[in-house]
C-alpha cells in the first residue's frame, strides 16, 4: 500500500486505531479523523494527519476530505469506522427516547453517507478507490435491546450493497466488516457493558476467546488490498464463529 492515502473515522482508539495501525505497517498514509485524540494519534504515523471533526456534520465532512486532498495529494482508501455502542444504554425498544434514536442514526449511518459523498469524487478522479464501512454482527443474530444500534448496523449493509452498485463502474469498491462484541478502549471503559455481554459472547462463539481490535485488521487489509481486486458489495462478519453469514 506504499503511496496510498487511508482516512480511518474514529481512529484514535480501538478498533479503528488498531486498523490504521495495521494499514500503516503496509505503507499507506494514515489520515485519523475523531471527536478527540486524532492529532496525537495520527503523530505516530509516518507522515500521519490528525483532523478533529465531527463526522455527523456536513461542512466539517466536505471539509475535511478537501483537507485531505490538498495536504496529501489524494483518498485511496476511506475506513467508516466512527460510531455510537458501548455508550448506549441497553433497554426495551419502548423505552429508547426518539432523540437518542436519531442520534445514533446520525452517527452510524449518515456519517458514513457524508463521507462517502466526499470523499467519492475524489476516489473516481483519481481512477479509483476502497472503501470499507464498520458495521456489527448483531443484525444477523437480532439482538435485543439496543435496537437503534442493531437497525443502524443493518443499514450499514444495505448501505454497501447499494453503494457499490452505484460506483462500481468507477472502480471504487466498497464492502463491510461486521465484527462481534470486541474488547475494544470505548468498550473497557464501560464495566457494566462488559460484565453484561462478554462471557455470553465468548461461550456462544465456535473460536472461544475474547475478541480484540486486532481481530478485525486482517480482513480489512484484505478488502482494501490488491488481494480483493474483484469483491465489492460483501459483508464479512469476524466474530470467532457466532454467526455463519
Amino acid at each position: 500500500m506504499e503511496g496510498k492515502v487511508a482516512i480511518v473515522t474514529g481512529g484514535a482508539q480501538g478498533i479503528g486505531r488498531a486498523i490504521a495501525e495495521g494499514l500503516a505497517a503496509l505503507g499507506a498514509r494514515i489520515v485519523i479523523v475523531d471527536l478527540n485524540g486524532a492529532e496525537a494519534a495520527a503523530a505516530s504515523f509516518p507522515g500521519g494527519l490528525g483532523i478533529t471533526a465531527d463526522v455527523g456534520d456536513e461542512q466539517a465532512v466536505a471539509a475535511l476530505a478537501e483537507q485531505v486532498a490538498d495536504e496529501c495529494g489524494s483518498i485511496d482508501i476511506l475506513v467508516n469506522n466512527a460510531g455510537l455502542y458501548a455508550s448506549l444504554e441497553m433497554r426495551p425498544f419502548e423505552q429508547i427516547p426518539l432523540e437518542e434514536w436519531r442520534r445514533v442514526m446520525d452517527v452510524n449511518v449518515a456519517s458514513m453517507f457524508l463521507m462517502c459523498r466526499a470523499v467519492v469524487p475524489i476516489m473516481r478522479a483519481g481512477g479509483g478507490g476502497r472503501i470499507v464501512n464498520i458495521s456489527s454482527g448483531t443484525p444477523f443474530r437480532g439482538v435485543p435491546f439496543l435496537l437503534h444500534y442493531v437497525t443502524s448496523k443493518g443499514a450499514i449493509v444495505a448501505f454497501t450493497r447499494a453503494l457499490a452498485k452505484e460506483v462500481g463502474n468507477d472502480k471504487v469498491l466498497v464492502n463491510c466488516v461486521a465484527p462481534g462484541f470486541t474488547l475494544s478502549a470505548g468498550v473497557e471503559a464501560h464495566p457494566e457493558v462488559v460484565e453484561k455481554l462478554r462471557d455470553v459472547s465468548v461461550s456462544a462463539r465456535t473460536l472461544q476467546r475474547d475478541q480484540t481490535p486486532n481481530d478485525v485488521v486482517g480482513a480489512v487489509a484484505f478488502l482494501v488490498g490488491d488481494g480483493s481486486d474483484f469483491i465489492t458489495g460483501q459483508t464479512i462478519v469476524i466474530d470467532g464463529g457466532q454467526t455463519f453469514h
